[in-house]
């Protein structure tokens, strides 16, 4: 049978295969996590911004924008600082501002962990989840009337609720979770308070739209209104057993978030009279005003920092995987000068043994690319995961072409350098040296 290039590395590669197997693994782990990083970056960004919609502003009275964003938009906590209704009334009646939507929400309910937003039907009417994607229902309609709720596609799926279920909401989320106090584990347990003077009925359930709105809850401002306005009645007098919205006071009326959008030209996204309306509200010191598609973007400018060092890391493996395939090729070099100087009697040059040194260098390269392909893919998988349980963003995994090919193309030059030295040594061999009778 002839003996061929192919043979010849093949066998090479087979008769140290704990090497080999090895310094496949370490070059496949440094391009995925390379991969993971440029390919996630894009996709994460693009999962934020389809959270924002077409929203233009978000008001609130959180301590800061970004935290006003990650709170209204994102469900990250709780919104704690409410804003009165007459405040709500001035800034969509008293400006004289031309708004598409003004779209008020409160926030804090919860059901079995799944976040609530009270809201008003204009929420499914005017606002989008992503600019140009409507909202879709499986089943069911948006709310009409108090007392109803419509649930996003990740809840339906994680409580199998259906349509004319009936739902109690509790006020805060039932949390069990170590806390370390001095060294010391404790356990605390965090009891929500149940609505349970009101049953809501499930008339909606939403299609995936891809955003966090997915994992919430949504229901009338009303009966919100309501069902917090007769705890605090009942507190005050035990005898209570019903609240309506005719005993609702101005005190009862609150929000935690507006959102806002500007009137726009048809076919256009953006106002020429949006930074001045922007300005105009900042003025007001009561209220925090986001922009949150800017807000996501630095966001997005201060994870980069971290992004940086990871990628930075990630390089200093792809290096060290390059040195590894060196020195396992180099090690291995006096062992198989033998077999170098055979097969130079054989017929093989010397230009030719440097080639298939370094062909067997660069193959290692490859097929730690094409291993750390695979891993980034199911990497990908798993960060996307991740982050839809503890952010519930959906973020598509998808690998960047661009950012696959040169990372595959660079581990395999990476490689080829790596075998220069070795090659290098092969090429220096001499058959009269070792040829002599081994013993």
């Amino acid at each position: 049978m002839a003996m061929t290039d192919f043979t010849i590395i093949s066998r090479s590669l087979t008769s140290r295969l704990f090497s080999t197997v090895t310094t496949i693994i370490t070059v496949a782990v440094a391009v995925a996590l390379m991969i993971v990083l440029l390919s996630m970056r894009t996709a994460g960004q693009d999962a934020f911004q389809r959270g924002a919609g077409n929203m233009h502003m978000l008001v609130s009275a959180e301590d800061s924008p970004l935290v006003a964003v990650l709170n209204s938009v994102f469900y990250a906590s709780a919104p704690r600082q409410a804003i009165p209704w007459s405040k709500y009334r001035e800034i969509t009646e008293g400006l004289g501002i031309p708004w598409e939507f003004a779209i008020p929400n409160q926030q804090g309910d919860s059901y079995r962990g799944y976040p609530v937003m009270a809201t008003t039907e204009a929420f499914f009417t005017r606002f989008e989840p992503h600019p140009g994607v409507e909202w879709s229902f499986r089943a069911g309609r948006r709310f009409e009337r108090s007392f109803e709720v419509v649930i996003g596609a990740e809840v339906a799926a994680g409580t199998n609720l259906q349509i004319d279920d009936e739902i109690y909401l509790t006020h805060g989320i039932e949390d069990s979770r170590q806390r370390r106090i001095f060294g010391r584990a404790d356990e605390v347990h965090m009891e929500p308070h149940v609505h349970d003077d009101y049953a809501y009925r499930v008339v909606g359930i939403l299609e995936p739209t891809g955003s966090p709105h997915d994992r919430a809850l949504f229901t009338n401002l009303e009966s919100t209104w309501v069902i917090h306005a007769h705890d605090i009645r009942r507190a005050a007098d035990p005898s209570v057993t019903s609240t309506t919205a005719a005993d609702l006071r101005d005190a009862d009326r609150l929000i935690t978030g507006i959102y806002l959008r500007v009137g726009t030209r048809p076919g256009r996204t953006l106002s020429a009279a949006q930074q001045q309306v922007y300005d105009t509200l900042r003025r007001d010191t009561t209220i925090t005003v986001a922009d949150p598609h800017f807000e996501i973007q630095k966001l997005f400018r201060i994870v980069s920092n971290i992004d940086q060092i990871f990628i930075a890391m990630a390089a200093v493996v792809l290096l060290s995987s390059g040195i590894a395939i060196m020195l396992a090729l180099y090690n291995t070099m006096e062992q198989r000068r033998r077999q170098i100087a055979i097969l130079r009697v054989l017929g093989c040059s010397r230009p030719r043994i440097f080639g298939l040194v370094l062909t067997e260098s660069a193959l290692i390269g490859l097929l730690g690319a094409l291993a750390g392909v695979v891993l980034a893919f199911i990497g990908m998988f798993a960060v996307a995961e991740m982050m839809k349980q503890t952010l519930g963003l959906v973020i598509e995994p998808r690998l960047e072409p661009v950012w696959t090919f040169v990372m595959v193309m660079a581990s395999i030059l990476l490689a080829a350098l790596a075998g220069v030295v070795p090659a290098a040594a092969a090429y220096r061999t001499t058959v009269v040296a070792h040829l002599r009778p081994l013993g």
